[in-house]
């Protein structure tokens, strides 16, 4: 198969704007920088990362058919989405306020957590579903142009995730009392809940 740098360059694109505007992860993945720094949230983000492709690779082996033809599981999917999703948010908002340091009370989310946190995210399969209907090939190349998609989206997702942590990580260094880093948990659980409203 021949790829034109045009083809490789508009999957780019459309990677970068799916997993760099703010949405769950890019929220969570920012409140936890703030509250862990950036190298604790490494697992968080390659969790991320490594989840959203192994999404890919499911869609493409057809499990998005699955949701098109039973629409009743994309409905219970939301439903299981938007509770963990406020779940999160709760837990953002009531974290610890202490000024971080290397023993902080509380834990980042794990690397499997955050793979596995892809699965009940209806914006990741969304991404996966579009990105695969948009960007694969039919016939012999089909599974050529799957596995680039997958690639791509992997080697785009860590550095657009990777800003928003650095975002996070950064703000933290200004929060230097319990009283606004508790303000900032706060504002980071309230718009981390309020991303429910894109489920819907």
């Amino acid at each position: 198969m021949m790829l034109e740098w045009q083809f490789i360059m508009s999957l780019a694109a459309f990677a970068a704007t799916m997993t760099g505007t703010p949405g769950p992860n890019n929220l969570m993945v920012t409140a936890s920088g703030a509250n862990f720094g950036y190298w604790r949230t490494l697992p968080h983000m390659m969790g991320i990362g490594s989840g959203l492709v192994s999404m890919i690779v499911l869609v493409a082996a057809g499990l998005g058919v699955v949701f098109t033809r039973f629409p009743i599981l994309h409905e219970a999917l939301r439903w299981v989405g938007s509770a963990y999703l406020l779940y999160l948010a709760w837990k953002i908002a009531s974290a610890k306020s202490s000024i971080r340091t290397d023993q902080q009370d509380g834990e980042p989310m794990t690397f499997m957590a955050a793979a596995m946190f892809q699965y009940v995210n209806p914006k990741a399969w969304m991404m996966s579903v579009t990105a695969i209907s948009s960007f694969t090939m039919a016939g012999d190349n089909y599974w050529q142009s799957a596995g680039l998609v997958a690639v791509v989206f992997f080697l785009v997702c860590f550095p657009s995730v990777s800003i928003w942590a650095s975002f996070g990580t950064l703000i933290g260094r200004w929060l230097n009392s319990p009283q606004t880093r508790r303000v900032f948990n706060i504002a980071m659980g309230i718009l981390t809940a309020s991303c429910v409203v894109m489920i819907w």
